[in-house]
């Protein structure tokens, strides 16, 4: 297998990642990919106290355990297999759940902080940064937090106040220098998509 394509597609929290992402490979027409979630590789807490795992400031980088995330790209880009955490959001620590995951063509990892970390970005073909504004991220974390991740209100405000808002401005929103496209999620953004889309389809040419 040629070496993987790989994308790294950062963002602030609940700025449309995923759905950028799906409108890119549905555009480009192409089926084998892999997709990663940054957030899986979150540290492990089990040996925490559930008190005090509530405290992980989440949006901070040292909470990602990168050096690990790194060597699964490594391994993954010389076409070998890893086993991927899986990270529990409800229980704040890694999940008992390992996903043995094979390489594929295009390696997309998603991430409020895949920029960030110059080791990940130095593999990447591909830089991305979807850009929402505040007010809209807000609503959408709150809606997703309250169903899928059974915080309540209270708490997803007071995490917003304290660390989510204050390290997307500090850590998240400066990593958009290391972007190739900035993609405007509040607006159609078609031609940023099929700048994209033209760019994969040259780099997976030239590769064949």
């Amino acid at each position: 297998m040629k070496k993987p394509l790989l994308i790294l597609v950062a963002g602030g929290s609940a700025s449309g990642k995923s759905t950028v992402v799906e409108e890119i490979l549905n555009k480009a027409g192409i089926d084998e990919v892999l997709i990663i979630k940054h957030d899986d590789y979150y540290h492990d807490q089990s040996e925490l106290p559930l008190e005090v795992r509530y405290l992980t400031n989440y949006d901070h980088p040292s909470s990602l355990d990168n050096e690990l995330l790194l060597n699964h790209l490594q391994k993954l880009m010389k076409g070998e297999t890893i086993d991927k955490p899986v990270y529990d959001f409800v229980n704040h620590t890694r999940s008992t759940e390992i996903e043995h995951i094979s390489p594929k063509p295009i390696i997309i990892v998603e991430g409020i902080l895949i920029l960030e970390n110059e080791k990940i970005r130095d593999l990447s073909d591909i830089n991305l940064f979807v850009e929402l504004d505040d007010d809209t991220r807000f609503i959408r974390r709150m809606l997703r937090d309250m169903k899928e991740r059974g915080r309540s209100l209270e708490s997803i405000i007071s995490q917003y106040e304290k660390t989510v808002k204050p390290m997307f401005h500090k850590h998240i929103k400066p990593t958009k220098r290391f972007a190739d496209v900035i993609i405007p999620n509040d607006r159609k953004h078609d031609i940023a998509v099929d700048l994209i889309v033209t760019k994969i389809k040259q780099i997976i040419g030239d590769r064949i």
